[in-house]
């Protein structure tokens, strides 16, 4: 008997869909997220406020950027806006005012135009946003003032996209949806590891159907950061390091999660709709404190409660399970896992493999005989068109093997071309919502807490995202 091939989404996405499986899938999902503690009531739009689903940007010319945030991410980025076809940084923010001073000299060195400075006060990004020459903010300040400046931003009429998460609380990931759709301005992710060459070429093999019928992925940020933080100068006051202090939250699983979401459909054919906690005791970072740090250093007076190992198991609509892992305060290699597997086969990423990035996969009818295979003909053949068309430029340009600068190519692209945004405000609310979600079932003894609906229904309809289509960067006049 020949071998059937699963279908594709690609070849769904050609013709006429039909939500009612989908439909069907939600209907048994409500039965069981019914039982699960609810996280809160989907509060009704406003009279007059719009989905922004599929809504494209208006085309630009140029994108010109303000920058929010200067340290050692946002520093960076700024660079990698600076560079990308059409792009112009026009204005960069820093509460310490030597950073925007420094960054706007150091772009003005490269040839570039020197952008417009704002520093020295709590207050300054709101200065920098009255500016009629910002078409995109950045914002890439510690989590704690990423909801209060992306809002901010939005209000002021700008389209926005914030480093991880774009908030901690599932009131502030609310409110930034409806003011989202009030403003009719997007705000996006900053979510890099979606546009990782092995996480396309993933999705590409997931929609394709590879995979054939997914069943479970497993993601996460598995890194150990302990030395940076307890540097002096890495994380400004120790920002980051503090958090461990004051949360039990999966803080930053998003890495790992986003990937996964994006090749199971999530928002776009299946939702999120249970997540369960687990948390190993907080030991890692006590211990390098112990054995590392000098007894006359500030965070001796510190307590850590975040868990080494905080683990979220999701469940979807479809009856799909989601493994989303972060840990940083243990001595461990690299990985935001990616795996992903279906009734025909897994891909593992990760796995120690020197070639095509570390990849290994097993699929049928391709491989038998219970022996692991080599992905890098794989990803070949299954290489986005945004790393065929720009992975030399990313190379040269961005961080993080590239990724960084596909995600500021992409970005800009879809706002000069006037296209529908890859990630929208659903997608990246979603993707943070395990952040306050992780406390909730960690309070309830592990017990499943309701995960949001915040496209308020529309996840049912298969739409494009991540996979999407070839297109050009309009030309630079």
């Amino acid at each position: 008997m020949p071998e059937i091939r699963a279908v594709s989404r690609r070849l769904l996405l050609g013709g006429a869909l039909a939500t009612t499986g989908a439909l069907a899938a939600g209907a048994g999902a409500s039965s069981v997220a019914a039982a699960a503690p609810s996280a809160a009531p989907v509060p009704p739009r406003r009279p007059g406020q719009r989905s922004m689903i599929d809504v494209p940007y208006s085309a630009h010319r140029t994108v010109r950027v303000g920058v929010i945030g200067l340290g050692n991410r946002g520093s960076g980025m700024t660079t990698g806006w600076s560079v990308v076809p059409g792009c112009v940084v026009t204005a960069v923010c820093d509460i310490r005012a030597d950073r925007a001073r420094r960054t706007a000299d150091g772009l003005a060195a490269a040839g570039k135009p020197r952008p417009a400075e704002y520093g020295g006060s709590a207050d300054a990004y709101a200065r920098m946003l009255e500016r009629d020459d910002i078409d995109l903010v950045y914002i890439a300040t510690p989590w704690e003032f990423h909801y209060e400046q992306g809002k901010a931003a939005l209000l002021a009429g700008k389209h926005v996209i914030v480093e991880l998460p774009i908030a901690t609380e599932l009131d502030e990931l609310w409110d930034l949806v409806d003011t989202s759709e009030r403003t009719r301005r997007h705000l996006m992710l900053s979510e890099n590891c979606s546009y990782g060459r092995n996480e396309l070429a993933m999705l590409k093999m997931a929609h394709e159907g590879l995979f054939g019928d997914i069943t479970n992925g497993h993601g996460g940020y598995q890194h150990d950061l302990r030395a940076l933080l307890f540097s002096d100068t890495y994380y400004t006051d120790a920002w980051r390091r503090l958090w461990h202090t004051r949360s039990t939250a999966s803080f930053y699983a998003m890495h790992g999660l986003a990937p996964i979401a994006a090749a199971m459909d999530i928002n776009r054919g299946d939702r999120m709709t249970t997540l369960t906690a687990t948390a190993t005791e907080p030991k890692g970072l006590a211990d390098y404190r112990a054995r590392f740090v000098p007894a006359h250093h500030p965070s001796w007076k510190e307590t850590y409660v975040n868990g080494d190992l905080v683990t979220c198991l999701i469940e979807t609509a479809k009856g799909r399970i989601i493994r989303a892992e972060h840990d940083v305060s243990s001595p461990r290699p690299y990985s935001r896992i990616n795996t992903l597997a279906g009734s025909r086969g897994i891909f593992e990423d990760y796995a120690g493999v020197v070639s095509a990035g570390g990849g290994r996969i097993y699929v049928e009818p391709d491989h038998s005989g219970h022996s692991w295979r080599d992905f890098g003909s794989y990803r070949k053949e299954f290489d986005h068109w945004l790393w065929k068309k720009i992975g030399d430029d990313a190379a040269n340009n961005g961080g993080h093997g590239g990724m960084d600068y596909v995600l500021q190519w992409r970005t800009v692209q879809l706002m000069r071309a006037g296209l529908v945004p890859d990630i929208d405000v659903y997608d990246s609310a979603a993707w943070c919502a395990p952040v306050p979600l992780s406390v909730m079932s960690l309070a309830a003894k592990g017990r499943p807490v309701e995960i949001p609906d915040f496209t308020r229904g529309a996840w049912v309809n298969l739409r494009m995202g991540l996979d999407s289509r070839t297109t050009e960067m309009p030309p630079v006049a």
